[in-house]
């Protein structure tokens, strides 16, 4: 099985989806058929559906999304983890069992010390008794507040979403990847290795751009901490789902049987998808 662990759906509302560029390839509504019809060719028989706007109401609408269509192995939804409600929240949503994980949009986040705020730090807290996993959505500058909060809850488990976004289109790796290295040093933290495309110049990416951020990542994280993620339909601002699948793949042909496996689905599952519901 290959299990893509990191795309989105959305029905476009403008006003829903702010964020969105007119006219671009993402200004249009993108659900379950309209992805399936790229990944089968490929090999993949499922993905985790990822958050795309901060109201429990999309994490309700991608629940009920995941009922009607068993590609969808899991959702990573978004609550409101400051708020005096979150248990109820958690609660609720953690009885489905196809709700694995929460992410916040942290990289539009002005502070960078947002997710150290004792509301935040709290309702962090509580998601292990839930069985929830926490994806990092974040820029470079604020891998340091990752480190901390890692560091903080070392039974939580994390995952780095996109690479932490390093800046490939100039080229830059530094502080990016001693502050990376040192959030890949915390055995409760693993990493998605998607996002990269649009983090690229759109129009004259090369492979050959990746291939410093990749070796980073892969040493850093080992194979047995890495999952593969699309992050379609995003990626499409600077390429097609299946080009976003062949960068990682030709990167990852030297890997051993075992390694692959796991960073096209094992790796995914476990972290996701084989966690006792509370």
């Amino acid at each position: 099985m290959r299990l893509d662990a990191h795309q989105h759906f959305w029905s476009y509302d403008a006003l829903q989806y702010p964020w969105i560029p007119v006219g671009s390839p993402l200004h249009r509504t993108w659900l379950p058929p309209d992805l399936v019809a790229l990944q089968k060719p490929l090999g993949f028989e499922g993905s985790i559906a990822v958050q795309a706007r901060q109201v429990i109401e999309e994490s309700d609408w991608l629940l009920a999304l995941a009922a009607q269509h068993d590609v969808i192995k899991g959702v990573v939804g978004w609550v409101d983890l400051r708020s005096p409600a979150v248990e109820k929240d958690l609660a609720r949503l953690a009885a489905n069992p196809k709700f694995v994980g929460v992410r916040h949009v942290v990289q539009d986040e002005v502070d960078d010390q947002f997710m150290l705020a004792p509301a935040f730090l709290r309702g962090l807290s509580l998601l292990k008794q839930y069985n929830l996993t926490y994806d990092f959505l974040i820029f470079p500058h604020q891998l340091e507040a990752a480190i901390e909060v890692a560091q903080r809850l070392p039974e939580q488990a994390f995952v780095l979403d996109h690479i932490a976004k390093p800046p490939i289109k100039t080229g830059e790796i530094e502080p990016w990847k001693k502050k990376l290295q040192r959030l890949a040093a915390l055995p409760n933290v693993s990493c998605k290795v998607s996002g990269m495309l649009t983090e690229a110049n759109h129009q004259r990416w090369q492979p050959e751009d990746f291939k410093p951020y990749l070796d980073v990542v892969f040493g850093a994280f080992t194979p047995q901490r890495l999952m593969y993620g699309s992050d379609w339909p995003v990626c499409l601002l600077a390429g097609q789902y299946e080009q976003a699948y062949r960068l990682v793949a030709d990167y990852a042909q030297h890997l051993s049987p075992t390694e692959q496996a796991g960073l096209w689905a094992t790796n995914a599952a476990r972290f996701y998808l084989e966690r006792t519901k509370a």
